[in-house]
């Protein structure tokens, strides 16, 4: 069982930065950040295996977002840079047990209840 905490949510104007958090009880083979805006699909944004620190990105936001993790604090890391009017959405933290990890809600088995990111122009 894998319990997930997410923080560092709010309003930030175009061109500003953000970084979410995302505390983890129990052991996670990866984890991964998603968002979801209004009316559409839940898409994948970033990825982390916490053992080797190996990450992984969606197209759409290399560049400008970084996922990090600090073993010590059970914690994940997203720094949002560069943010734009199209990342608002609610940004969920998630986890898997075992190896398969990849992009896709499917692949994951536990959820954070989500903080909210809006971004203005």
């Amino acid at each position: 069982q894998v319990r997930l905490k997410e923080s560092g949510g709010g309003s930030v104007q175009a061109g500003g930065s953000l970084r979410l958090s995302c505390e983890a009880t129990g052991y996670a083979y990866c984890m991964a950040w998603f968002r979801q805006a209004p009316g559409k699909e839940r898409e994948g944004v970033a990825g982390i295996y916490p053992g080797s620190g190996n990450t992984y990105y969606a197209d759409s936001v290399k560049g400008r977002f970084t996922i990090s993790r600090d073993n010590a604090k059970n914690t994940v890391y997203l720094q949002m840079s560069s943010l734009n009017p199209e990342d608002t959405a609610m940004y969920y933290c998630a986890a898997r047990a075992v190896s398969g990890c990849r992009l896709r809600p499917d692949a994951y088995d536990y959820w954070g209840q989500g903080t909210q990111v809006t971004v203005s122009s």
